[in-house]
């Protein structure tokens, strides 16, 4: 009997292809038989790991947001206990921008998830708000640090503005409008508005 070990690579195996035919292609493009040839195997294989095409999507989106979540955890455990909160929020948003191929690669991915959730083809929206959510609640939290006198309702709002602008800066870039200098000027520009100091109680 094949060890647990032997299932997980070849379901992250599966994944993995059907991440590369998302980015080359768009959800569209994402089949059975496309993901088993990208993965080199044979589509009864994919199909008994994954039964569905609705199963292998949402693995390939939550492999995708556990990578990008696993990134996030190790630059805020580089951050150190003494960051401020224009750090940590800037921290954050730089790792939302495709700024590499990785994250490039995610972008394209979890841009093409959202597209999906508009045209009501793919998995619903629900099942990928989980990310952007806990993204709010950060730098809400942040927010407050950094304004203790503002209203929390203010943060989060504020924390969802940042949000819904980080991401039009990453589909920007995507479609080669702007550059990643001029997008982290932008993201600098926008904690200046917010009125998020760069000196922690500055």
């Amino acid at each position: 009997m094949p060890r647990l070990a032997d299932h997980e690579q070849r379901r992250r195996q599966i994944t993995d292809a059907a991440r590369r035919v998302i980015v080359d292609g768009g959800l569209e493009a994402v089949t059975f038989q496309t993901v088993a040839a990208a993965a080199g195997i044979s589509v009864r294989l994919v199909q008994y790991y994954f039964g569905t095409k609705r199963e292998f999507l949402l693995a390939t989106h939550r492999s995708v947001m556990e990578a990008a979540g696993a990134r996030f955890a190790r630059r805020w455990a580089d951050l150190g206990a003494d960051v401020t909160p224009r750090e940590a929020v800037r921290a954050v948003l730089t790792e939302l921008l495709p700024l590499d191929q990785e994250r490039r690669e995610e972008a394209i991915v979890l841009g093409a998830f959202g597209w999906a959730n508009v045209t009501g083809r793919g998995i619903a929206a629900e099942e990928t708000f989980a990310a952007p959510r806990a993204l709010i609640t950060l730098v809400a939290d942040q927010l407050r640090r950094a304004r203790p006198a503002a209203a929390s309702g203010d943060a989060e709002l504020d924390a969802e503005l940042v949000a819904m602008a980080v991401g039009g800066l990453a589909q920007g870039m995507l479609q080669g409008y702007g550059t990643a200098q001029s997008a982290l000027a932008l993201v600098d520009h926008l904690l200046d508005r917010l009125a998020v100091p760069k000196n922690f109680g500055g």
